[in-house]
């Protein structure tokens, strides 16, 4: 068989099997090639988590001692909702300071049905200053204005009273009551009524009601600090030989306990991929170190959103504020700061914080800018405002910005954990061998211990239904 010659010039064909250096395909096979750990898409700042101060907690359990206040309730009510029909929950009347501690559960479903639904326009008045106050108004839908007029006759714009808000229940208990502020409907607003008559009726016919309503008012509130404290009675500016008081600090009896949380999970490894595939890099090692991250990713976002220890559930209710005009304005943050000595910093979803940019340079502002841990943020007043995705956006696009100061010094919130705990990998994060099945797959418990506590109430202060959609020019 002879062989075509062709010229020198020609270009050799493609698929040639005669090659004059070596494949890359072939020589990858011999190289070890330069790659990256294994990369996570899922890892934020975690800024709560940098910015808390841990407390060590040795017995799983911190008690938060404070004063005895008689200011308790003042929470929140809950609504259940039927087409167009509205009810309030019976035992969320119980968030009502007057009715805090009653669990005459028969009593509470009477008084339930004793609430009247009504509905207000933007600009509808609810209740006017110097006008009885006879009627306990709970909030199921709507914002509500509370207004005053000021010394000059200008109008003076108090606050923004939001879903889940109630007034009017000094007038339930006090015949001569007034309302000290005019509530005007910002919006389609959705209330609970119950007048003071209905009120009283029902308590004639229950003893149990009756007995509470007087306890309730045996409570000495002349005695008591703004803040709801039990009062420590001082003299000042006396002369001569005055009789002093004398005193005591009273506390609670029964103190709120935060047992630490836990966030927990099974890494499994086969053994033959420990075996066999742990050079040059350690694979139970880089599995353990990502498994690590997302429990703390998950940390992060409990101390934030967990109903019983969460910012965004611990925050008492003189602490929870409406913005204005719904963006996220300088005088919202203004006032949510002004709430509290010592803000340490502003915890915001990124896309609130791209709102406040928005809406502030809309208006000629430019907020500052402060160093954190070696990253520049956007401050207000000197406090920074650090980014947390785990703070929730609602469909109707509105979030919540937290205020928080910090320290046990400071009397703040703080984060709990417990170190020196057995197979311990990190501060308050332990990984153990579980053993090898019979698949020979190696398992490990990783496992990581936390909570946080609010010390003082005004520790901890939010901004909610902040609107990050306003697009307008």
């Amino acid at each position: 068989m002879s062989i075509e010659a062709r010229p020198e010039s020609a270009p050799a064909p493609t698929d040639s099997p005669h090659r004059s250096s070596l494949d890359t395909a072939a020589a990858r096979n011999l190289a070890t090639t330069t790659k990256s750990a294994p990369q996570m898409a899922g890892i934020s700042s975690r800024w709560l988590l940098r910015m808390l101060p841990w407390v060590e907690v040795t017995a799983g359990t911190y008690r938060v001692n404070r004063r005895l206040t008689y200011s308790v309730g003042d929470g929140k009510v809950t609504f259940v909702k039927t087409g167009s029909q509205v009810r309030v929950i019976p035992a969320e009347l119980g968030e009502l300071s007057l009715l805090r501690s009653y669990q005459d559960t028969d009593v509470l479903t009477a008084l339930a049905e004793r609430f009247t639904q009504h509905e207000f326009a933007p600009g509808d008045l609810l209740a006017e200053a110097g006008q009885p106050a006879d009627t306990l108004y709970l909030l199921a839908h709507g914002k509500v204005e509370q207004l005053s007029e000021g010394e000059f006759g200008e109008q003076n714009r108090l606050g923004v009273l939001a879903d889940g808000a109630h007034f009017g229940e000094q007038g339930l208990l006090d015949p001569d009551a007034s309302w000290d502020f005019t509530a005007r409907a910002a919006t389609t607003t959705t209330v609970l009524a119950l007048p003071r008559q209905d009120f009283h009726t029902l308590a004639d016919q229950s003893p149990t009601l009756r007995a509470h309503l007087e306890a309730y008012r045996a409570i000495p509130r002349q005695r008591v600090n703004k803040r709801g404290e039990a009062a420590i009675e001082l003299a000042s500016g006396h002369k001569g030989e005055t009789n002093l008081p004398s005193t005591f600090v009273d506390y609670e009896l029964a103190p709120r306990e935060y047992e630490l949380s836990v966030a927990q999970t099974v890494l499994r490894v086969h053994s033959r991929v420990a075996d066999l595939y742990n050079e040059p890099m350690n694979q139970i090692e880089e599995q353990l170190k990502l498994t690590i991250e997302a429990l703390r990713e998950r940390q992060e976002h409990e101390l934030i959103n967990n109903p019983d220890f969460g910012l965004l559930h611990a925050a008492e209710y003189d602490q929870r504020i409406q913005p204005h005009a719904g963006p996220p304005l300088p005088d919202d943050l203004d006032e949510l700061i002004s709430r509290r000595r010592g803000t340490r910093f502003l915890l915001a979803h990124p896309r609130t914080i791209a709102a406040i940019g928005r809406e502030w340079t809309r208006k000629g502002l430019y907020p500052n800018t402060v160093e954190v841990d070696g990253s520049t943020v956007l401050s207000w007043r000197g406090v920074p405002i650090l980014s947390c995705g785990k703070i929730p956006i609602s469909p109707a696009r509105t979030s919540s910005i937290i205020a928080v100061r910090t320290g046990q010094d400071n009397q703040g919130v703080i984060g709990l954990r417990q170190t020196g705990i057995p197979d311990e990998y990190e501060p308050g994060l332990n990984v153990r061998f579980m053993g090898l099945s019979e698949k020979a797959i190696i398992s490990y418990l990783v496992s990581a211990y936390y909570s946080a506590a609010v010390l003082v109430p005004d520790a901890l202060g939010i901004l909610e239904n902040v609107n990050i959609a306003n697009w307008r020019d």
